[in-house]
């Protein structure tokens, strides 16, 4: 049974890291220290397979204790995985010359720290296979009757045979640099029979600067008779396919004592590294469209501005958004909505240079970055072609759709010294282009305040709703995948007007959330879906869940826990039954009174969930830190369940991380059956989505559950 030792002085670090090593094997054993000293003291007389250790402890760093580590008997090649918060090159270092194998920068990546756990227990495994197998040769040859020679010979064959079917490459060099032992793996990579290989040299196998290199490595071992810790290299197949490999080289000693040749070994981690890159990828790049997300946009407008200060030069920033793309999502659907958007990120792509970035910031809101800017006609020149490449009408199953952008333009540097100044400015400039009828595009002006008006008409008409009672909830059903049965339900405001126009949040709770008025907006949604809730069991309803959405917001400026508590003595509703939604903002907020508030309603029986979970750069993070219930799997990841395999594999990971922390999954967006066979089948817990119904009034929802109840009873 592998064995995996896990050092942290923080118990929480500790427990999750447990969890996640426990995760690998079925058989794995697990054992956690919080002392370097005391693990060090069990690993005297014990030998683990794996050991995770942490980099700042209070007794001993990382370095210092991978150096204790390694002296102990039987602990020389046990690989280490060392986690830093640090970034400089000089603690990797120290690490590494201590020994360390790896290392993981922290927050650490759960997926990243099982793939690396995995593939060194798998590295592990093969040296213990090898080990193993010559001791037992040795005590064959001490025993064996026969003659000395053949034995031997008998024996070297048996081991060959072994290591051959190792899936890693193992050979070995003498003093002079020349192959004396290659395996049958390395020398398929090489596409040649393994004695045609033994007695050539390292730069015959593998080319003048690889082979060089590893010749060099080599002659340092045979000098210092010191073994090499794992590290990482790429090589070239035949085939001209270049795949990554970690590599240990050990000296290889006769009877004597005296170094020989020396033992290379490299496992092939390319899927590891391609599952890195995808990681890398997926944190800033938007999973509908792949174009970059906001957070590299960012990166990449701070570069220009370096860039652009050195050089003297100017760049410019559009931002647009589509007109009229809440109508294509409401008559046609959100499939066909998200793919208007793929197609409009086909069309952008197409249009600006290679040196020009396209990124999508969320929702229809899209941003070009446009490089090395002679004159403010460029940036209108450009503005134009993009008004000529979404003028062409889009067609999808034979539907035409038609859609258009209002473009705003801001000039580093003339309208902003930084990203955010650029953005707001461009934003204003958005505005203005909306404001002057749709389709079109404006530069940024001094004198613009179309924005600020803009605030404060909207500012006005909601206190106005508020006081008007304008406000009203509709309610998305949950379903329990196991029994089919709606259990809870979660409450969406919707605004409508005095005319009778009905509209989405999206349209004022994000101004909302910028002038304050989310507090007494989400106050009224907490009292008014408890309520409601609270009345459905004397209508005939089962106890079902009602779930509320809460802003980042209302954490700065009130007391959620005595409103939440207020809300819930009001109606009379059972704590049990309300679930409140967490969002990124509040999750990044990460303060002790925030999660003082949350532990205190979880104690009065409250629940909670993370609202679209997965795409949030460091959401695994915060999992540990907050009382969660519940996961959801944002739409944008069960859209292309069956089409995608990265969106089906990341569903498959968010499902298995909470159930192996204990909590439930539901998923939302789901639209066909398809996906609801393909969510049961990988043990989703529950579901919401157009397949199911979409966000109703109260009374519709409780004539939906009482269907639902009296087939049950009667069947």
């Amino acid at each position: 049974m592998p064995l995996i030792c896990i050092l942290d002085d923080r118990v929480t670090n500790r427990n999750i890291f447990a969890k996640l090593a426990a995760s690998i094997e079925p058989d794995v054993t697990v054992r956690a220290f919080g002392s370097p000293l005391e693990a060090l003291a069990w690993m005297a007389e014990n030998t683990p397979d794996l050991v995770i250790t942490d980099f700042k402890m209070p007794e001993l760093d990382g370095a210092e204790f991978t150096r204790r580590f390694r002296s102990l008997r039987g602990c020389e090649d046990v690989p280490v995985v060392v986690l830093t918060v640090y970034e400089e090159r000089s603690f990797r270092l120290s690490a590494l010359e201590a020994g360390a194998t790896d290392f993981l920068q922290s927050p650490v990546d759960h997926h990243e720290f099982l793939t690396r756990a995995r593939n060194l227990l798998k590295m592990r495994r093969q040296q213990l296979v090898i080990a193993s197998r010559a001791v037992t040769l040795e005590k064959e040859l001490r025993s064996s009757e026969r003659s000395r020679q053949q034995a031997l010979r008998d024996s070297s064959e048996r081991l060959a045979q072994v290591i051959d079917t190792v899936p890693a490459m193992i050979s070995a060099a003498d003093r002079a640099g020349r192959c004396i032992f290659v395996n049958a793996y390395q020398a398929s990579l090489k596409g040649l029979e393994a004695p045609a290989l033994l007695g050539r040299s390292a730069i015959d196998m593998f080319g003048p600067e690889h082979g060089a290199r590893s010749a060099a490595l080599d002659r340092l071992i045979c000098e210092s008779g010191a073994t090499i810790p794992s590290f990482e290299e790429e090589i070239v197949t035949r085939g001209g396919e270049r795949r990554c490999f970690l590599t240990t080289k050990a000296p290889l000693r006769d009877a004597a004592g005296d170094i020989v040749a020396v033992l290379t070994t490299s496992l092939d981690i390319t899927d590891r590294k391609r599952a890195e890159g995808h990681l890398r990828h997926l944190a800033h790049h938007d999973a509908l469209t792949d174009l970059p997300n906001r957070a590299l946009l960012h990166e990449r407008v701070r570069h220009e501005i370096a860039h652009a200060r050195r050089t003297d030069r100017k760049f410019a920033l559009h931002l647009f958004d589509l007109d009229r793309f809440k109508g294509i999502n409401d008559v046609l659907g959100h499939h066909v909505g998200d793919r208007l958007l793929r197609a409009v990120a086909d069309r952008l792509r197409a249009t600006v240079r290679d040196s020009d970035t396209v990124a999508r910031l969320g929702g229809d809101e899209f941003a070009i970055l446009q490089a090395n800017v002679l004159t403010v006609d460029d940036t209108t020149e450009l503005a134009r072609r993009v008004r000529e490449a979404l003028a062409i009408p889009f067609r999808f199953d034979g539907e035409e759709v038609s859609t258009s952008a209002s473009i705003g333009i801001a000039l580093f540097p003339d309208n902003g010294f930084d990203v955010d100044d650029l953005l707001k400015n461009a934003d204003l400039a958005m505005y203005r282009a909306k404001a002057d009828g749709r389709d079109g595009f404006r530069a940024f002006a001094a004198d613009m305040d179309t924005s600020a008006r803009a605030i404060t008409v909207l500012e006005s008409d909601l206190r106005r709703a508020l006081v008007r009672n304008e406000f009203e909830l509709h309610y998305q059903p949950q379903v329990d995948l196991a029994t089919g049965r709606i259990v809870g339900a979660e409450a969406l405001i919707r605004w409508r007007r005095e005319n009778g126009d009905l509209v989405s949040p999206g349209e004022f709770l994000p101004r909302a959330e910028e002038n304050g008025l989310i507090v007494p907006i989400n106050e009224w949604v907490l009292r008014e879906a408890c309520s409601q809730a609270a009345s459905w069991p004397k209508l005939g309803l089962p106890p079902i869940r009602i779930a509320v959405n809460l802003s980042g917001v209302q954490f700065r400026k009130v007391d959620v826990r005595q409103v939440v508590l207020d809300a819930l003595e009001a109606s009379e509703l059972d704590p049990k039954r309300l679930e409140l939604e967490l969002t990124e903002t509040i999750l990044l907020q990460d303060t002790g009174t925030v999660v003082g508030q949350l532990k205190a309603l979880r104690d009065r029986g409250v629940t909670f969930s993370i609202d679209d979970f997965g795409t949030g750069y460091s959401s695994l993070a915060y999992v540990k830190n907050f009382p969660v219930d519940r996961l959801k799997i944002d739409r944008s990841f069960v859209d292309n369940l069956k089409n995608d395999a990265n969106d089906a594999a990341i569903v498959r990971a968010i499902i298995n991380l909470g159930h192996s922390l204990d909590l439930e999954v539901i998923a939302e967006g789901v639209e066909t059956a398809a996906q609801v066979a393909h969510l049961r089948a990988e043990g989703c817990d529950e579901v919401q989505g157009f397949y199911f119904g979409r966000p109703m009034r109260a009374p519709d929802l409780v004539e939906l559950v009482r269907r639902e109840t009296l087939l049950v009873r009667t069947a």
